[in-house]
């Protein structure tokens, strides 16, 4: 792993050779006056690079807990950008999910380890714990994260939902990779097809040749589930359809509103309103317990 001097903004540019491709992680300085804190492990949307989440990273070192976000491939400062020529889909970013951690093990030995992912990210997050049967995770923290099953959706939506995906899908198999044309940034032609499929069939696809569906089923890291009001990409039914998959879980569902916030927001906005859900990670997080071994 590569590291730079710390950005303006107080965070270490490090990367992560995965291949062909590098892994871009923010590491964020320890909180103040808080010995052994927690560590939040940030994975973000589709097409969202690290620098985005800033601000709430910064709430989240206010309620005491150590931060490091992680650019998904082809996104921010992780390199190559999405091209014809980029092979991975999902099976990569579940992968990358578990080298992210291997590399931060110095910074994590000893103290709780939180996954949180956004959207896309919460979905590799979730996908890496329930695979590797929980090892070396304490808590899975999915915010505005659902799986996009166009008949989970309110009302008419999902009539729109349905063909949208599909035509991504399409086009993107046309072009050799999806351009980024007002949805989701410049993606692997791989990650789209199988974002589709969960669109499509309500359901993960093959990872790496294996259905994930027993390992989610078997799944026992606690979860903290919220969704976000004004939310249309994920709505709360979109989690509850998720959340459906993970039976032997302990799921705290909750619901993150304008009214908490003092913001309107949407799946984007609300990680520049986030100091009471920073507050409530934090106390998830508390409520782990401390860590027994490594």
């Amino acid at each position: 792993m590569t590291t730079s001097a710390p950005d303006s903004t107080g965070y270490v540019q490090d990367h992560l050779d995965r291949g062909t491709d590098r892994i871009g992680l923010q590491i964020y300085p320890e909180p103040e006056g808080v010995a052994g804190a927690p560590v939040i492990v940030v994975h973000p949307a589709m097409g969202v690079p690290a620098r985005y989440y800033r601000s709430f990273a910064a709430a989240l070192r206010d309620a005491g807990l150590a931060v490091v976000v992680a650019d998904l491939r082809g996104t921010g400062s992780s390199t190559p950008r999405a091209s014809r020529a980029s092979r991975y889909r999902y099976a990569e970013l579940v992968d990358d999910v578990g080298a992210v951690l291997d590399a931060l093990k110095p910074r994590l030995d000893g103290r709780t380890r939180v996954l949180l992912g956004h959207s896309l990210g919460g979905q590799a997050a979730l996908l890496h714990t329930a695979l590797a049967g929980g090892e070396g995770v304490d808590g899975l923290a999915m915010i505005a994260v659902g799986l996009p099953y166009w008949r989970v959706y309110p009302g008419v939506t999902g009539f729109g939902v349905l063909p949208m995906t599909q035509t991504i899908a399409l086009t993107t198999a046309v072009l050799g990779v999806w351009p980024g044309w007002g949805f989701g940034g410049r993606q692997a032609r791989g990650v789209i097809a199988d974002w589709a499929f969960t669109a499509r069939a309500g359901r993960f696809p093959l990872i790496d040749g294996v259905d994930p569906a027993p390992a989610l089923r078997q799944l026992r890291t606690p979860l903290l589930a919220v969704s976000v009001e004004h939310d249309t990409y994920t709505p709360a039914t979109t989690l509850d359809h998720l959340c459906q998959m993970l039976p032997g879980t302990t799921v705290s569902r909750e619901y993150y509103t304008a009214a908490q916030a003092g913001h309107r927001m949407d799946h984007f906005t609300w990680a520049r309103h986030a100091e009471p859900l920073a507050r409530r990670i934090a106390d998830f997080a508390a409520g782990l317990g401390a860590r027994t071994s490594d």
